[in-house]
């Protein structure tokens, strides 16, 4: 399993070890291939606004994007590792969310993690039922990382 975290903010404030450490638990907890590779990117406002235009032609920033690359259930030679894809999450948004919800910031910055890694294995909140579904997941995912940590 690779998880790459990169941030685009000088000087990241957050613990990137902790979204290392989380990405590898909920990976392992949904049964991904241990030759899998993911990205997370950490990035400001105003490049999550331009991601968010170009890609899903929204203005303004949202809080979480998932970009897929290969097939989560992909068969690969030995020697190969499946490219899951890229979650980008903007703190900035985390905050104002945090606050909004009353939670931490690091509880929101959790659930977007995992919110976007969710998206990448096939999950989906376009439909009611599939957002309760995911939403129940996410729960699920949380409860037991909290628990273990």
């Amino acid at each position: 399993m690779q998880i790459s975290i990169v941030s685009h903010r000088d000087p990241e404030p957050l613990e990137v070890a902790a979204f290392e450490r989380l990405a590898a638990f909920v990976l392992d907890r949904e049964d991904a291939p241990e030759a899998i590779e993911l990205s997370i990117a950490i990035v400001e406002v105003e490049e999550m606004a331009q991601l968010n235009f170009d890609y899903r032609g929204k203005e303004g920033p949202t809080d979480v994007l998932s970009f897929e690359c290969d097939d989560p259930c992909a068969v690969v030679g030995p020697d190969e590792s499946v490219t899951l894809g890229d979650v980008v999450i903007a703190p900035a948004i985390a905050e104002s969310q945090a606050a909004e919800y009353g939670h931490t910031v690091e509880e929101e910055l959790n659930l977007l993690l995992v919110h976007g890694i969710l998206h990448l294995l096939g999950y989906d909140h376009i439909e009611d039922v599939d957002a309760q579904v995911m939403q129940a997941r996410e729960r699920v995912l949380l409860e037991a990382w909290v628990a273990a940590s």
